[in-house]
């Protein structure tokens, strides 16, 4: 048992060092096309995309990207460029967009443009070189250091999962509180209407002196 929890979290590790996304898009000639990730708070993320061309002897064609929180806040905005980047920290927890599309006449084909895109989060994000640079370490420590932060962020993310199950419990207690008075109240609306219904017959019934 407790070497298949070593395991795990040794894998964990590995994940989180390396916790980064290179994707393809294909980005149709009229519309946008969208990635997104979910991100608690106060994360780096560290984002390259570049257009590639489907015919090499064309000239490179350009894209125009968006970046926005989860409230709609634009992060990074760019137009008609062939490559480019993007970083920041989290400050709000939820889906962060990042949205592709060409501007009218920079497509002078008509065809779907591919693009790339590394996406970095959290750890993977974070300049070791400049780190070990600055505090003069390197090899095992440097290792070490990277796994001191890996640690680091596991712990956040359960801290952040945690609090999303909290969350998503007291949604759930409150939305069967309402099912259920929702269901007496109809239970007591279907009564009511049954017994309002009986009078009305017995009242006419009595007035047609059929009873």
């Amino acid at each position: 048992m407790m070497g298949d929890m070593s395991r795990w979290i040794f894998f964990m590790l590995l994940c989180l060092l390396h916790t980064g996304q290179a994707i393809w898009l294909t980005v149709p000639p009229i519309g946008t096309k969208c990635v997104s990730e979910e991100l608690h708070n106060n994360v780096v993320v560290l984002a390259d995309y570049y257009a590639l061309p489907d015919d090499h002897t064309h000239p490179s064609p350009t894209i125009s990207v968006k970046v926005t929180s989860p409230f709609g806040n634009t992060l990074h905005h760019n137009e008609n460029t062939t490559h480019g980047q993007f970083a920041f920290t989290t400050t709000e927890a939820g889906n962060y967009l990042a949205c592709f599309w060409v501007e009218d006449g920079h497509n002078p084909g008509g065809k779907s443009l591919n693009v790339g895109l590394d996406w970095k989060t959290g750890i993977a994000a974070k300049d070791w070189e400049s780190v070990a640079r600055k505090e003069k370490i390197e090899g095992i420590e440097l290792e070490l250091r990277k796994l001191e932060g890996a640690v680091e962020a596991i712990h956040e993310n359960l801290i952040y999962l945690k609090t999303r199950e909290a969350e998503m419990r007291a949604v759930s207690e409150i939305t069967n509180t309402r099912v259920a008075s929702f269901s007496l109240a109809s239970l007591g609306v279907c009564v009511l209407a049954a017994v309002l219904q009986i009078l009305y017959l017995k009242r006419y019934f009595q007035k047609k002196k059929l009873i």
